[in-house]
């Protein structure tokens, strides 16, 4: 195997966009504490330091991917790092929460931008047999991310403030942006007039993302709850419009035809539901309940994502051999039994307990996540592996705001405008309580999806995967 200069730069540029996206989610999120104490938030706003960033990039995930193809992935991957590097500078300097929160969401932008296209481009850089390895490693860095920002986050918060956060972030983000235009080249685009973008139902997905993640900070107001229906009105109108357009930002299709896809997708977006706020309540709950600092709680956060970068090859390599759905039904579980525990902690709760319970669910994330997408990826002909990809990202994202919708929610109704610093300890961790209860739910449905989504046939699709 040998790699060209330009390939192994391209690789690099990709992987570090990889790694600057979800360090920064999970350092930030070690940050939060810091953040409300320095700005006064009360914890629905703090909330939105996090779902900011990962509302506006799942607004402007599929968009932008059908933007791509028209315009060049290269040149909106370099926008996006341009944008995202901005965005860090100006957040580390932002001088109100309101500040804070509107280029939080600038930054999601940018990073809609570089993660929409980050994929394409690798694919399009190596040859066929090559591109499930240089994948696995963009989906490691990925991962590195995670598990690298809980213990980065924490050291640099105690020691140098949460505004150094940012201000690490810019540097990475101008290393990759001149990295990007040195190596990764120009588009060769070739125009398609039959290639549009099915602008009102993009609209009416955007409004509904909007809509239905500001009303549950609404709530238990009326307004809260008719804002979330409204936005589910207007995802139902998105999908409508999806399946009648001719140019469509999402292929209906393939999930009214393919049950393999459809379940897989599903499954991916219950599992991102249900797991992704444990480190943004967990972050809260050590230092606010156990009254560790912000680098020790990075320390016990770390176990999670550490696992999972560890073992999500393993796993992977093993789908390729053992059929996916068996390991991603046992990670599925392991992950509703690990919730389900969480939601009996309390101020009592030793550390060596929440650090088992955080390896435990780091691991069935792993047995699910590789096996999961690799059978998303097989569910597909090769025509379509780049749609296949970016619908998978954008279960995630959305996911994600899903997770975060639920406990903002929860903390809304337990603890309304009060600042998470000054409220009662039992009402944070009744709020916690019924947020994990509620995450084991839906991940306990999750396994359905997982085990009856159907058996993969490698390099084709079967004809009993259709619907």
């Amino acid at each position: 195997m040998h790699w060209t200069k330009k390939q192994l730069s391209t690789l690099a540029v990709v992987a570090i966009t990889s790694f600057m996206g979800t360090f920064l989610i999970s350092s930030v999120n070690i940050a939060l504490p810091a953040i409300e104490k320095n700005f006064g938030m009360n914890a629905i706003t703090l909330s939105w330091v996090v779902t900011a960033f990962l509302l506006s990039t799942a607004m402007f995930l599929l968009p932008f991917g059908r933007w791509g193809d028209l315009t060049g992935i290269r040149r909106l991957f370099k926008t996006g790092v341009i944008l995202f590097t901005v965005a860090s500078v100006v957040c580390g300097l932002a001088p109100s929460e309101t500040w804070l929160i509107l280029f939080r969401f600038i930054q999601g932008v940018g990073a809609a931008m570089s993660s929409t296209t980050g994929p394409a481009i690798l694919v399009s850089a190596f040859p066929p047999q090559q591109r499930g390895r240089v994948l696995g490693f963009s989906v490691s860095a990925v991962y590195l991310g995670l598990a690298f920002g809980p213990f980065a986050g924490g050291l640099i918060t105690q020691y140098l403030g949460w505004r150094s956060i940012f201000h690490i972030s810019s540097v990475f983000g101008i290393i990759t942006a001149l990295m990007a235009f040195r190596f990764l080249g120009a588009d060769d685009i070739q125009r398609n007039q039959s290639m549009k973008i099915d602008l009102k139902g993009t609209l009416f997905y955007m409004a509904g993302l909007v809509t239905l993640v500001y009303g549950s900070s609404q709530i238990p107001e009326a307004q809260g709850w008719l804002l979330m229906l409204a936005g589910l009105f207007f995802l139902l109108v998105f999908w409508y419009l999806e399946t009648k357009s001719a140019s469509p930002v999402l292929d209906t299709r393939l999930f009214t035809k393919n049950r393999l896809f459809a379940f897989s997708n599903l499954a991916a977006l219950i599992n991102y539901s249900a797991t992704f706020a444990i480190v943004f309540l967990l972050s809260l709950y050590l230092q606010k309940i156990k009254g560790l600092t912000p680098r020790d709680a990075g320390m016990i956060l770390v176990a999670q994502p550490a696992i999972m970068a560890i073992f999500s090859p393993v796993a992977g390599r093993l789908s390729d051999r053992i059929e996916p759905r068996y390991l991603t039904t046992l990670g599925m579980t392991m992950c509703t039994s690990g919730l389900a525990a969480f939601s009996f902690l309390d101020e009592g709760t030793p550390i060596w307990l929440i650090i088992l319970l955080l390896v435990w669910v780091g691991f069935g994330f792993a047995l699910f996540s590789s096996p999961n997408m690799n059978t998303i990826m097989s569910a597909v002909e090769r025509p379509q592996y780049g749609l296949a990809s970016g619908t998978a990202a954008t279960m995630r994202v959305v996911g994600q705001i899903v997770s975060m919708t639920i406990a903002t929610v929860f903390f809304a109704l337990f603890m309304g405008n009060q600042a998470i610093e000054s409220v009662a300890d039992h009402l944070f961790l009744n709020a916690q309580r019924w947020g994990f209860l509620v995450f084991s739910l839906i991940s306990a449905v999750g396994i359905y999806f997982s085990y009856n989504r159907g058996a993969i046939i490698r390099d084709k699709i079967h004809p009993n995967q259709r619907m």
